[in-house]
């Protein structure tokens, strides 16, 4: 008798504090399931007047401390003590808590679209979106078609396959070739490769000493079960601790029926036109024009140098040698894209050619050097010049801005046939250093190296001008300076006071500071694009915007900070951009070299960087 009530009884008093350690929420799922079960069966009364219940919780209670009260149906609901109730409030409290640091973590240093009021499970859903996953609305999460397995169609529930297709299963499994135990699947693989987000190294795949799978077998859209060797395309060695992924040789060829078109342009080399602007080599161009024109690519694209162009006097312009390279590529049926550049070639990766500045702006140069960006020390950087002049006439009677209308204006009467035929089908516009709208924050002829901070651009006089004006409409005159601490070119945001987590930059002056650097910049953008709007009407424009994204991983993106772009973890840096390039109908030109290059990964770690996470933000 006292076993078959030991029995009905259940666990002891330890195991049912281990049960109330749960979470809040499962169990009071518990709770409800104990009422619909107590009110189906009466409750069992045994010796020394103890309750034993039917339900899954197995939970005895004395009388002297619960109260029962009875239902219609003849079951019993029962009240939790005062002691219990105030432990689940103070674990639903640390639960909140620790939500709120990992929130508060991710949203710091990741890069995860999470809501104000986010709970745990919104956490776990954005973790697994970045591990590549498909998360449905009502939580249903399978990996996506790229890992190379398929959702099950019509069902959102799992499916286990009864134990006689495990074994067909486990034989194909085992002809895959691994060596190893710590052998990880290329989902896993795939996975732990992105963004260090947690991935569990036993494999789905594992048929360990289990009664029964847990995994729903692989079914096609029409629910024919696959083969999971196919499936899995591949197999994984462990050579010296490393995991290493067979790629199939052989891929799934893509139908792109009923897809957009995308032209296809190739660019043409800095330098075919010479600083005297002469067509360089034009046999041998036509050679490479007809090879591509056989291999059907829609156009080309070429850089319209100031420097050679307008290279001698003010309003001079020479045409000469684009005018021939244009006419090759009519005869030939191409299209053309041309990007207006307004900065030196020369100083910068890739560059294989030396086009500087025109020779009348150097020489005003020569005798004010603040025409050009100034870093901290006084250095100055030819590349381009300054905003800050922007609306100041010092290039012989001219401002900046309406020296790049003169320019462009000049190339729309020139080649005007070439607009009405349809022949220039864009124009990019120069918006700074390598015709990219940004400061000149990290010049290779100043020392910068990969991957270091950089510097503010801003103290050549008309800028500083400019931030006065700025400080003193803030009612805050003391503000007319650069910040302190800020490091040199090759500096971490780690060992500076202004970028480090907890800064200054987050501070109330350099809040003011950075909000003005970056609007000095959107300025710059607006002025330029709405000249080459008028200049170019019915014309496509774009822009190119830099992609910085080394240091993207701290806090204050001490990188783009320097380059112009106010993009700290907790503010969105590019929406104002975005909004201004929308205002004048202006396409945008995404530079970053860098994504999706996997061998990369850790020369990127070392730099906290993220160029991925950069431009899907």
């Amino acid at each position: 008798m006292a076993t078959d009530m030991q029995r009905l009884v259940g666990t002891s008093e330890d195991d049912d504090e281990e049960d109330m350690e749960m979470d809040v929420k499962e169990e009071d799922d518990d709770e409800e399931d104990d009422m619909e079960k107590h009110i189906a069966t009466p409750p069992l009364v045994g010796v020394d007047g103890l309750i034993g219940s039917s339900s899954n919780n197995n939970r005895f209670h004395h009388p002297q401390i619960h109260e029962q009260a009875s239902t219609p149906g003849g079951g019993a609901r029962r009240s939790r003590p005062l002691e219990e109730k105030e432990r689940t409030k103070l674990r639903e409290r640390h639960r909140r808590a620790i939500t709120a640091r990992i929130l508060a973590g991710l949203r710091r240093h990741g890069n995860y679209n999470l809501r104000v009021r986010a709970d745990i499970n919104d956490v776990i859903a954005a973790l697994a979106r970045e591990a590549g996953w498909v998360v449905l609305p009502d939580g249903t999460t399978f990996p996506s078609r790229s890992q190379g397995s398929k959702p099950i169609s019509g069902t959102s529930a799992a499916v286990t396959p009864p134990s006689s297709q495990m074994v067909p299963q486990q034989a194909s499994l085992t002809s895959l070739k691994v060596i190893a135990s710590g052998y990880r699947s290329p989902v896993d693989y795939n996975a732990s490769r992105m963004k260090g987000v947690y991935a569990p190294n036993s494999s789905p795949y594992d048929s360990s000493s289990r009664g029964q799978s847990q995994i729903p077998s692989a079914l096609g859209d029409g629910g024919e079960p696959l083969d999971t060797q196919a499936l899995i395309g591949g197999s994984v060695e462990s050579v010296e601790a490393k995991q290493i992924v067979d790629v199939p040789s052989k891929f799934p060829e893509c139908d792109f029926a009923g897809t957009p078109y995308i032209p296809v342009y190739v660019m043409l080399p800095l330098g075919i036109i010479n600083v005297k602007s002469e067509l360089v080599d034009p046999d041998g161009l036509l050679k490479q024009l007809r090879i591509l024109k056989s291999i059907n690519v829609d156009g080309v694209t070429v850089d319209c140098w100031w420097g050679v162009v307008e290279a001698h006097a003010p309003q001079e312009y020479n045409w000469n040698g684009y005018r021939r390279l244009f006419q090759m590529v009519h005869e030939l049926k191409f299209k053309l894209q041309v990007m207006m550049s307004f900065h030196e070639c020369g100083g910068n990766v890739g560059d294989d050619v030396c086009i500087p500045l025109p020779h009348w702006v150097a020489e005003i140069g020569r005798s004010n050097p603040d025409i050009f960006f100034t870093d901290r020390e006084g250095r100055r950087n030819p590349e381009c010049l300054s905003w800050g002049i922007d609306k100041e006439r010092v290039l012989r009677g001219r401002t900046a801005i309406e020296v790049y209308f003169d320019y462009m204006r000049s190339f729309r009467a020139e080649f005007n046939e070439y607009f009405e035929d349809g022949l220039i089908s864009m124009i990019g516009v120069g918006l700074g250093p390598c015709g990219e709208l940004r400061y000149p924050s990290n010049p290779v002829k100043n020392g910068w190296r990969y991957p270091g901070i950089g510097e503010f651009q801003c103290y050549d006089q008309y800028l500083l001008k400019n931030l006065r004006k700025a400080a003193e409409a803030r009612g805050q005159a003391f503000w007319a300076r650069g910040p302190d601490n800020v490091g040199s070119y090759n500096s971490q945001p780690q060992e500076t006071g202004f970028f480090c987590d907890g800064g200054d930059y987050d501070g109330y002056f350099g809040r003011f500071f950075l909000k003005w650097y970056s609007q000095v910049l959107i300025d710059h953008g607006d002025r330029v694009l709405a000249l080459a709007k008028l200049a170019f009407d019915g014309t496509c424009i774009a822009a190119k915007l830099s992609g910085i994204y080394w240091w993207y991983r701290t806090a204050s993106h001490a990188a783009e900070l320097t380059a112009g772009f106010y993009n700290p973890s907790n503010r969105d840096g590019y929406a104002a951009i975005a909004a201004m390039l929308k205002k004048h109908g202006a396409a945008l030109n995404f530079t970053c070299p860098q994504l999706h290059v996997p061998d990369q990964q850790e020369n990127f770690s070392s730099a906290l960087a993220d160029p991925d996470g950069l431009a899907w933000c």
